[in-house]
């Protein structure tokens, strides 16, 4: 197996949304964001498939390690063998793909956010700093095409976080801030123990609005200049705004289910969006 083909095949393992707005790039842009993709996933199934936080922890040193070697023109894992040769050509940077990895050790340290700028701080980590790469891939003239990235990359991140309420308490995580739990008097217990109560739905209406706003955010950064070269990032965009009205359209049932779309309804979304930008 190439260390193209390994990346290609931790993305389409995942299922992720991520994977349908990589189809429709030209091939070496595809190979590239493919390939930052399946880092991401590597360093993210360290802290979701490690129980011991130590032993993640040197796994995490590990990659560490190892992006030292990729920028030293001496890459051993088939995902850096994937990304050397557009680390370059796309101004793909060690500090941000160290970030990525600065934010997956938050999770080994922290299970709760005593407020925004503590969750915002780690959305920017695990996925502004995403965004920011994947810009510089799918090609921009404007730098402030750079701001709206870092903005959809956290409107993203708080999309998952919305949909994963459930099942991140159920790993005992909470990512909502708890200064956010206080002003809605939702207690940590009510959704450690998937109480659903008219506060929980308040609170949900609230980060909803508050991912919404970043949606709003990012696209209106975009510069039109940039609009057509960044259309996977509006791919991606499409298909997780769909996500977070389902989300809210199903009443944010989001302590006992998993809201999601159809491989073919994401499909879809993609190739309308493809063909509208």
């Amino acid at each position: 197996m190439t260390p193209d083909e390994y990346c290609q095949q931790k993305a389409a393992a995942s299922g992720s949304s991520f994977y349908y707005s990589f189809l429709f790039l030209p091939q070496e842009r595809r190979r590239a964001i493919t390939a930052l993709y399946a880092f991401c996933r590597e360093v993210d199934d360290v802290v979701d498939e490690t129980a011991d936080a130590q032993l993640a922890a040197t796994k995490l040193a590990w990659w560490r390690t190892e992006l030292a070697g990729l920028f030293a023109g001496n890459p051993q894992h088939p995902v850096s063998r994937a990304l050397a040769p557009f680390l370059e050509k796309y101004s793909l940077e060690r500090e941000n793909l160290n970030d990525i990895i600065d934010g997956m050790e938050m999770d080994l340290t922290q299970s709760r956010y005593l407020d925004w700028a503590n969750l915002e701080r780690y959305c920017h980590r695990v996925a502004g700093v995403v965004g920011l790469l994947a810009a510089r891939i799918f090609g921009y003239r404007d730098p402030r095409t750079l701001e709206y990235a870092r903005e959809l990359g956290i409107a993203f991140q708080l999309t998952n976080i919305i949909r994963d309420v459930g099942e991140d308490a159920r790993k005992n995580r909470i990512y909502l801030p708890m200064e956010d739990l206080k002003r809605f008097n939702v207690t940590a217990a009510d959704i450690l123990h998937a109480k659903e109560t008219p506060e929980f739905r308040a609170l949900m209406e609230f980060e909803t609005a508050r991912a919404k706003d970043f949606y709003g955010k990012a696209f209106a950064a975009l510069p039109a200049v940039d609009r057509k070269s960044q259309r996977a990032g509006l791919i991606m965009a499409a298909i997780y705004r769909t996500l977070l009205d389902e989300i809210e359209r199903d009443g944010w049932h989001v302590l006992t289910q998993r809201i999601s779309l159809t491989p073919l309804r994401k499909f879809w979304i993609a190739w309308k969006t493809w063909i509208a930008t």
